[in-house]
Formats: C-alpha cells, sequence, structure tokens
C-alpha cells in the first residue's frame, strides 16, 4: 500500500512519539507499504525550525535525508497538477501545507496517514 505521511506522521514516527497509535507504528513498519513524505512537509518544517518551534540534532536537509533513508520514507515533490488542485480545493482548512497534502492524496490516489479529523471533509482516504 502507499501511503503519504503527515507532517505530524513522520515526526511522531522518527522521534518514537507514544501519540502515534500501535496501530500506525505497526502500519509504518510494515516494508511492504510504500511511505512517501511531501516536499511540503520538510517546507514546514523549516519554516518550524527557522521560528524555534523545532529543534533537529541537525541541519534540516541531512536531517531529512537520513532520517527517511532509515525508515524506507521517499520525497514525495510538489508538481503544477498539484498546486492547481489546491486552488480549486474548498476552505474547510486553512493550512497550506496540509491543503497541500490533500491535493496531493487526491491527484497520487494514495492515502494520507494524519491524526487530523478535518481533512476527512475533503474525500481523502485518511488512515489513523
Amino acid at each position: 500500500m502507499r501511503l503519504l505521511l503527515d507532517t505530524h506522521t513522520f515526526l511522531w514516527y522518527i522521534f518514537g512519539s507514544l501519540q502515534l497509535s500501535a496501530k500506525m507504528r505497526v502500519l509504518l513498519d510494515d516494508a511492504s507499504n510504500e511511505k512517501f513524505l511531501s516536499l511540503a512537509s520538510i517546507w514546514e518544517v523549516g519554516i518550524k525550525v527557522s521560528t524555534g518551534k523545532l529543534i533537529l540534532a541537525e541541519p534540516l536537509d541531512t536531517y531529512f535525508a537520513e532520517q527517511m533513508g532509515l525508515n524506507g520514507v521517499q520525497l514525495l515533490s510538489i508538481s503544477l497538477t498539484h498546486i492547481a488542485l489546491v486552488s480549486k480545493l474548498p476552505f474547510h482548512h486553512r493550512d497550506p501545507f496540509d491543503r497541500l497534502l490533500v491535493a496531493q492524496c487526491l491527484t497520487e490516489n494514495i492515502p494520507l496517514v494524519s491524526a487530523d479529523p478535518i481533512l476527512d471533509a475533503y474525500g481523502v482516504i485518511i488512515l489513523w
């Protein structure tokens, strides 16, 4: 199964947070599942790092490359098709990063692993 990880999901997974349910940890640990992280999530974390809301052990690019490699997570780039769909989405949610993740899920036909229930309103498959 292909899975797009929401930003918080990826962070909770790599940090070993108890906020990530045992069910989701099993899903993410399953090597037969293809895990993806959007470039938008790395951008979002970059903003959090620059404002001091998140501290990483290494520079952002090094940290993400290492963690994605260790955890079998692939990068999902942002395409013009994804951005074009964002412009057509209703405003159930105003977070630009989440809206882009929704557009990527809809375009790529991939479920989103997220604890954010408001994203259900977009008709994407949410796993949690």
